[in-house]
């Protein structure tokens, strides 16, 4: 029987979709076997935040995140190289990056590890890990397609970030919710509530 996850590294990047990024956070929280959360934001994915959360800065962001305070998310910064989760001996059971902007996918699907996020997301691939990639972009170029080829070539899950709408969420926030649960079961945390497609 597969590990049950529970020390996970999310991250968001500079595309479009910081509610999912944020209810896929509070899903963590209150997931009680999840008992560690990682989590690293760029520059790029703060400037979103502020765009479509009207979240400002890194100050509390995970205060401003949850609107709560939280004793097992722990903020990374993504210029510190030698964090926890850069090197293959922390136990991390799964990384989410989520959204997945383009520029991140062709840097973790060449190899280009240049800030913590990559580097984490690298790790996760020489050790063999979950490695989920919610990329966000439309219409795909070649090179998108590409990457997202070599990133599955190498062991990553590329999970676009496509909601569902056969549940009839009633806000972007239930979407956010139910795309967040989706992305959990698929590591094997399957969440209380979430809807499940029964076909009449």
């Amino acid at each position: 029987m597969a590990q049950v996850p529970k020390n996970l590294t999310i991250a968001a990047t500079g595309a479009s979709g910081a509610v999912f990024t944020r209810e896929l956070l509070r899903a963590a929280e209150a997931d009680s076997r999840v008992t560690t959360v990682n989590l690293i934001v760029s520059d790029n994915a703060l400037r979103v935040f502020a765009e479509e959360l009207e979240i400002r800065g890194r100050s509390d962001l995970v205060k401003q995140l949850l609107e709560a305070e939280s004793r097992k998310i722990h903020q990374q910064a993504n210029n510190d190289i030698g964090a926890n989760v850069a090197s293959g001996s922390y136990p991390t059971d799964a990384m989410i990056v989520l959204p997945c902007s383009m520029g991140t996918l062709a840097r973790i699907a060449n190899g280009l590890a240049g800030n913590l996020i990559e580097r984490a997301a690298d790790v996760c691939l020489k050790e063999k890990r979950v490695l989920v990639l919610c990329v966000r972009e439309t219409p795909l170029n070649k090179i998108h397609i590409r990457n997202m080829y070599r990133a599955a070539d190498a062991g990553a899950t590329v999970y676009p970030l496509i909601p569902t709408f056969y549940n009839h969420p009633k806000s972007v926030e239930e979407m956010a919710r139910q795309f967040a649960c989706r992305v959990l079961a698929h590591i094997g945390l399957q969440q209380p509530g979430a809807y499940v497609w029964k076909p009449e």
